[in-house]
């Protein structure tokens, strides 16, 4: 004669099963993790991402497979956007979403799912620029804004204390125009090189000031116009380099 189960035991299995039920529900369904971009596609801006964080199952630790297709995040609104020349090895946080994004992240607009699923590693976006501590952003400026490169000789600043713009290139900086390029100034202007200083112009070029002009170049000073040049102070112009140039056509 069998002996029967007792309500205890009985209580027991039904809570171990519930357990183990919402065990394997959780398992599958996936929030947030580092990753490290594998490969990015510039054209559709989306990437291959290697999760960074191993899972322990069933007694070892088990890597995730790489994820596909996987749209990156970069600030975009109003008609312009900030990009960024991804490459490979960057890292960033990668978040899943709520349901499957397929035919949204192909057509745009209000879509319904193709497929039913939470949470899934299909459904993956990239968040550049969240990193872990070996590869934090060095020489972090806390008193300004700035735009800038990791080696930190190229940047464009805004600084918090003394209102000031600062634009340092390691190489060249170019400023480049279809209309009218304007710099207004209450104070003093200066313009000055340790080489040569070029001002061409296939219009007029007209340089005015109420206080004293001062140009100056350690190399070849040249001022070249298709049109009128005209240099009007109310005080003083100088020009100094070792050669002047000024050519009218």
């Amino acid at each position: 004669m069998a002996l029967g189960i007792s309500i205890g035991e009985r209580i027991g299995d039904e809570e171990e099963a519930r357990r183990r039920a919402m065990e394997n529900a959780t398992d599958n369904v996936r929030v947030a993790m580092p990753g490290k971009i594998a490969d990015f596609d510039s054209k559709a801006q989306t990437a291959t991402i290697l999760p960074l964080i191993r899972e322990y199952i069933r007694g070892e630790w088990v890597e995730f497979p790489p994820l596909l297709d996987v749209p990156c995040f970069f600030p975009r609104a109003g008609g312009y956007c900030l990009t960024f020349p991804v490459k490979k090895g960057d890292e960033c946080l990668v978040i899943f979403n709520d349901m499957c994004i397929d035919a949204w992240w192909q057509s745009g607009d209000v879509q319904n799912q193709l497929e039913a699923r939470r949470h899934d590693l299909s459904d993956a976006m990239a968040l550049l620029g969240i990193t872990s501590v070996p590869q934090a952003v060095k020489d972090y400026s806390v008193n300004s804004v700035r735009l800038r490169n990791e080696d930190n000789d190229s940047y464009f600043e805004i600084v918090d204390d003394t209102k000031t713009i600062n634009i340092s290139g390691a190489e060249n900086i170019h400023i480049q125009s279809e209309k009218a390029v304007n710099i207004n100034a209450t104070s003093d202007i200066d313009i000055k090189s340790s080489a040569n200083i070029n001002i061409n112009g296939s219009g007029n070029i007209a340089i005015n000031s109420v206080a004293d002009i001062t140009i100056s170049a350690q190399g070849n000073l040249t001022l070249l116009s298709n049109g009128a040049m005209d240099i009007n102070s109310n005080t003083s112009i100088t020009l100094n380099a070792p050669q002047i140039t000024q050519n009218l056509t």
